[in-house]
This record gives structure tokens, sequence and C-alpha cells, in this order.
């Protein structure tokens, strides 16, 4: 697999031989004047480029965020007596100036613009007007297989012009695989997470021996002390054979989908071995290919390509807007491909990624579904909720996920006084909403095998609760429970609430979707009106 790695700054004694006040070189032709090179990235910190953005937004002091050690005195909160501090969400169907939103005109015109200003402004960041074009390059196309079944597997980078500022390099990873024998385009889930070729076809016997030949005599040629002891060793094979490799891609395992987690009891194949067997296709993005996951990486990335290497302004995109935005032009280049099924692209994410996945969702109407795994504060979980991870666990440690004005929420001391999450304008219901009539999965497993308590299951479920009815005013089944988000409990694990397009289901593993997976190719197939394999 390729690894793209961002190129940075020059180092400042290179660039100084071409910026102001050095001396010009000679023109080539005629008397053209040299072309200056920009100054080069800024190269904070982590540290740096927090207390950069402290002292923009004028704070002082962050409230620090809660501690996963029970010892320690900033502790979580896991008592449900405690963990409601501010116990109204902001509704969803109600306008700034009061009205209450009575139809879906209303929502889409009104309401859903100004909920969508907030989250820019205040939580996740603005997406600049003018972020490079994106030129997507199919580097390797191969037929392979996935469990039993041959697919057509592509390897795509996604060039973001740079032309602007050379100094920094963004390349967008992305794997593709459908179904080699399908009789259409295929729906696919899209999920964000580490790219690989499903089974990269191997060289025959000969051709290996070939290629080992020709290492051979290159590197005898290169140095004196390897010829000898490639003379002591003349049976070494410098590429040795993958196990279980043949010729033409014979069946391979699958790779696994999203960040590594525990399955718990499940003894389902991959997920991606479900997705092809049930005729669907899957793309596979790399987040850090987009933008980096720390605060010093700001000045790089997507994020810092935009902003020349110069640090954020307060409404700038954080990382989790810069992920979506990611998924969004991969989203670009599956509309493109006749494989693809463009109008039933789906988008997934455990933990960070679950977040990022959300917000992907959220602003691209052009997703029809999510699976949306573990997400916790800043995705599915309200900020409002004082259990496990808080609000200033994001403002501190995670506060490059999201805006700088988010960390406003964070501070305890500042020059505009102080705020906290009860401040915030918007709550995640409001963000599961925007996905409104589209589907919504929500998944999470059990803290017992991994899924931490930290996420805050139950208020995550209250939020899933609290979206209902903008889904219901847009005409969408949804959970088929109140919409009392104070007084709904969670159902029992493994039992999912699966019957509309807004659906719920905590299974039995750990941190991972995986267990879920099969419940929710059943609930879309049926949402889309396909049979399996169709």
């Amino acid at each position: 697999m390729k690894i793209t790695i961002n190129r940075i700054s020059l180092p400042a004694a290179t660039l100084a031989l071409f910026t102001a006040g050095a001396t010009p070189l000679p023109a080539q032709f005629g008397n053209e004047p040299q072309k200056q090179l920009p100054p080069p990235a800024v190269n904070f910190t982590q540290e740096q480029d927090q207390q950069n953005m402290m002292d923009q937004l004028g704070i002082k002091v962050l409230r620090p965020g809660a501690s996963g050690n029970e010892s320690d005195p900033n502790h979580s909160n896991y008592d449900e007596s405690k963990a409601n501090p501010w116990p109204n969400y902001p509704d969803a169907l109600t306008l700034k100036n009061g009205q209450e939103v009575t139809t879906p005109d209303m929502w889409w015109k009104q309401r859903r613009v100004e909920i969508v200003e907030d989250f820019d402004r205040e939580m996740y960041g603005r997406v600049p007007k003018d972020v490079p074009k994106v030129t997507w390059t199919v580097k390797v196309t191969e037929r392979e297989f996935v469990g039993r079944v041959p697919v057509i597997a592509k390897h795509l980078v996604g060039h973001v012009d740079n032309s602007a500022f050379p100094l920094i390099d963004v390349n967008i990873d992305m794997v593709l695989v459908t179904p080699a024998n399908a009789k259409g385009p295929v729906p696919v889930l899209m999920m964000l997470g580490f790219p690989a070729m499903p089974g990269p076809v191997q060289p025959s016997p000969a051709a290996l021996a070939q290629l080992n030949d020709a290492l051979r005599n290159l590197l005898a040629k290169s140095d004196p002390s390897i010829r000898e002891l490639l003379d002591q060793y003349p049976a070494y094979e410098p590429i040795q054979a993958q196990p279980g490799a043949f010729p033409f891609g014979p069946p391979r395992p699958a790779a696994p989908m999203g960040p590594p987690g525990i399955n718990g009891t499940s003894n389902d194949p991959p997920p991606t071995q479900q997705l092809i067997a049930d005729g669907w296709g899957y793309a596979t993005i790399s987040p850090s290919s987009i933008q980096a996951d720390n605060g010093a990486g700001l000045t790089r990335g997507i994020i810092g390509l935009v902003n020349k290497g110069q640090p954020r302004h307060p409404d700038d995109w954080g990382g989790l807007r810069a992920w979506a935005w990611g998924a969004s032009r991969g989203l670009d280049y599956l509309e493109t491909d006749p494989a693809v099924d463009a109008k039933h692209v789906g988008i997934e994410g455990v933990s960070r990624y679950g977040k990022a996945a959300l917000v992907a969702e959220a602003y691209d109407q052009r997703f029809y579904m999510g699976l949306i795994g573990s997400s916790g504060e800043g995705g599915v979980k309200p900020s409002r909720r004082n259990w496990g991870e808080q609000l200033e666990n994001l403002t501190g440690g995670g506060y490059y996920w999201m805006a700088g004005n988010f960390m406003k929420y964070g501070a305890k001391e500042a020059t505009f006084g102080s705020k906290n999450a009860g401040d915030l304008p918007v709550e995640s219901p409001e963000l599961i909403a925007l996905c409104a009539p589209r589907l919504v999965f929500v998944s999470y497993g059990i803290p017992e095998l991994g899924d931490a308590k930290w996420l805050d299951h139950q208020g995550s479920y209250m939020a899933t609760v609290a979206a209902q009815p903008v889904f219901q005013l847009l005409g969408a089944k949804t959970l088929g429970v109140s919409s009392d988000y104070h007084s709904e409990k969670m159902p029992a694990v493994n039992v999912g609430l699966l019957d509309g397009q807004l659906a719920w289901r905590q299974h039995d593993g750990g941190h991972t979707d995986a267990p879920n997976v099969k419940y929710f190719i059943a609930w879309a197939d049926k949402l889309m009106g396909r049979a399996p394999s169709q």
C-alpha cells in the first residue's frame, strides 16, 4: 500500500536564500523577474498551536477535562444523579426567534440553516470557500478475492491542487472494492480507516524467482561485502512468497473494518466480507492522508494547505470537519465510477472516526446512510451530559478536532469571563437531525469488553431519541419510542430498534461496530428495497 507523507516546510536557512533580503538570481531569459517562494509553513508544537488559539480568543485558563482514572481527583462522573446539570437540550424545531417549526419547508429553509451556522461557527469550523480541487488517479486496478467472491479492487489517490502553496502536498488515499460479477451498480459503504487492497495478486513462482535473481545481482554489484554475504547463502531469496499466496488472487481474508477493536462474542465473517457477500461494495479512505490527527499538524494537511502554512483563525475548520470534507471528495470520485450506485453510498467510522462519519453525513446530503460507531463526545454523545468524557476533554487535548471557537466553552478564565457546555447554542441531537430523513444507524458496544463507560451509552441513546422529531417532521420512521429523552432508557444489549430510518443497537462486543454490521446491512437493504446480492 502506498503511504502518503505530506511535505512540510523547507529548512529556514534554505528558504532564506529565496525570500526577501536575498540577492536575486539573474534572469535566465531577458529581464524576467524571479518568482519568490512563499514563506515557510509555521512549525508549531501542539502546545504552541493551542496557546496561539487561546491568545486569539482571550482565554487565560482552560478547565481540565475529566480523567479516566477513578483514583484521580478530577475523575469522570458515573453517577446518573449528577449526569444532567443542563437537562434540556436546544430544540431542533424551534427557530431562534422562538417560532415553532411546523413544516418541512421551514426546516430546510430556516431552522436547518440556523443549526448549520452554529455548528460551523462554534463547533466544527467552516470549510473555506477556496479549497483547491481534488484530482483522482487510479493507481492500481486488480481482480482479487474477498472471501471466495471475485472483486475488482482499485487503489486511488486524490491529489489536492497545491499550486498556490507548493510547500504542502496533500494526497488522499482510498481503496474501492466492488463485486466483479455484479449485474449493475452496487451500494457502497465508505469507511474511515486504513486503506488496503484485500488480496494483492502475487507473482507466480517463476516470476518470483526472476525477481529474486535480479535483486541478488543488484545487491552484489552495490557492495563487495554484500556479494560475499550472498555467496555464503546461495539459496537465500530476498523476496519470500507470502503464505497461501498464488497468482491470480485466490480467496484471502478480507481487510478489517475501521480501527482495531474487540469483537466480543461475534463469530461473523469480517465486515468487508459480509458487505461483498451481500452484493455491496466498500471503500476505505485514510483520514490521516487528509489531515493529521494532532494539533501540530494544523499548519499542514488540507487545513494548512488552504491557510498557506499559517495558524488557524477561531472559526476555521478542525480535524473532524477536514476528515468529513475528504470523505466528500472520495464521494466525488465514487459518483464517477460506473460500478458504484452513487445514490446509495454510506459512511462509516468508529470512535473518533465515528464522530467524523456523523459530521460527514450531516453536512453532505449525498451520503444516503451512516453507520456511526461508538462516537462519544463530539459525536452522538451530548456535551451537556456530565458522564465520562466531557466537553473539556475536547477543548483541552482534543481541541484540534474542533473549531478554535469551541475552546471558549472550556474556558475557566478569559477576557469574556467563562463559558461551559450549557452555553453551547447547539447539541448532538441536532447534528443527528441534520442527517434526516436519510438513514442513521447508531452503534455501541459494552464496557465489559472495552467500549468504555467514558463514551456515555445512555446519553448517546438520549441524543438519538431527541433527534426523532425532525425525522418525523420529514416523513421518516424513527426508533418507535417516545421523544422524551429525559425518561427514555436504553434497550437491553442486543435488542435493536431497527424499523425506521433512525436506528439504534448496542451489541455485546467492544470498541468496534463489527458485530452490528450484519444488522446494518439487513436494515439498509430493507430501506433501499433491495434483496441480498441484488
